[in-house]
């Protein structure tokens, strides 16, 4: 397994329990995709496998093993926000991570030039955030991200923000981004019907504390162009993950 986390639990001062006995796995060049109800634990979880958090119980593997030192800077990690820096240019800000780990502004300007078509930010390079759609915020931030050069990706709700049409065609864009580059990927997302689209597997965590429900195998055919969204066999799975919660949303509301 390219990553693999066994018996993950985190606690919080006050005897916050946000997960409890989470095991996952991603194998290489996988995407797998996380949903749940809000408060489940989703980010929290997303953060320990980042090595942002420490967990308060279980082990996190990458390429078999515990990382000597932790993992933070071994796997590349969105969070729910771009994090663009205002004052910086959309290829100033793609090349952050390169010049963090050494590679000089010239080099890491090289490499960003050479992928901005591919993300769709051609022409813009010189613009700053406030003159960028959310679109193209996400895929300054997603630029970024992959530029790192990390084989693992965590992403978490990178198209939360967006409106439905411009979120609908982000996903299309990162499936093509993912299928020529075949990192692997754990996305977290509120949206199931995004987390089929996307995912060879999808995990449905439970509420607080967040479990693992249940796992999905998305027995769909690659490359998926948005009409899939349409067919009998996409809503079935669709009907699949939502059906655990729909009853965690119910069992919720009967303990209020």
């Amino acid at each position: 397994m390219k990553l693999a986390a066994t018996g993950l639990a985190k606690r919080f001062p006050g005897g916050i329990e946000a997960i409890s006995d989470v095991s996952i796995e991603l194998a290489d060049g996988e995407f797998v995709s996380i949903v749940g109800p809000s408060g489940c634990g989703k980010s929290t979880l997303l953060a320990m496998l980042a090595g942002l958090l420490a967990p308060s119980a279980g082990e996190i593997a990458l390429d078999g093993a515990a990382p000597p030192g932790g993992l933070l800077g071994r796997v590349g990690y969105m969070p729910q926000r771009d994090l663009l820096m205002a004052w910086r240019t959309t290829l100033a800000n793609a090349t952050v991570g390169l010049e963090l780990s050494g590679v000089t502004r010239a080099a890491a300007r090289e490499r960003a030039l050479a992928e901005v078509g591919r993300f769709g930010l051609a022409g813009f390079e010189d613009r700053r955030p406030s003159e960028l759609s959310g679109g193209m915020r996400q895929r300054a931030a997603l630029l970024r991200t992959f530029l790192a050069g990390r084989e693992v990706l965590l992403l978490d709700e990178p198209f939360g923000a967006l409106d439905a049409l411009t979120r609908e065609a982000m996903r299309e864009w990162l499936l093509g981004v993912w299928e020529a580059d075949r990192k692997t990927i754990l996305l977290v997302t509120h949206d199931v019907e995004e987390a089929v689209f996307l995912s060879d597997r999808v995990y449905v965590m439970s509420g607080r504390p967040g479990r693992v429900a249940t796992e999905v195998a998305v027995a769909l055919p690659r490359p998926r162009t948005l009409e899939l969204t349409a067919t009998a066999e996409f809503a079935q799975l669709k009907a699949q993950l939502l059906a655990p919660l729909r009853e965690e949303a119910r069992a919720a509301l009967g303990a209020a």
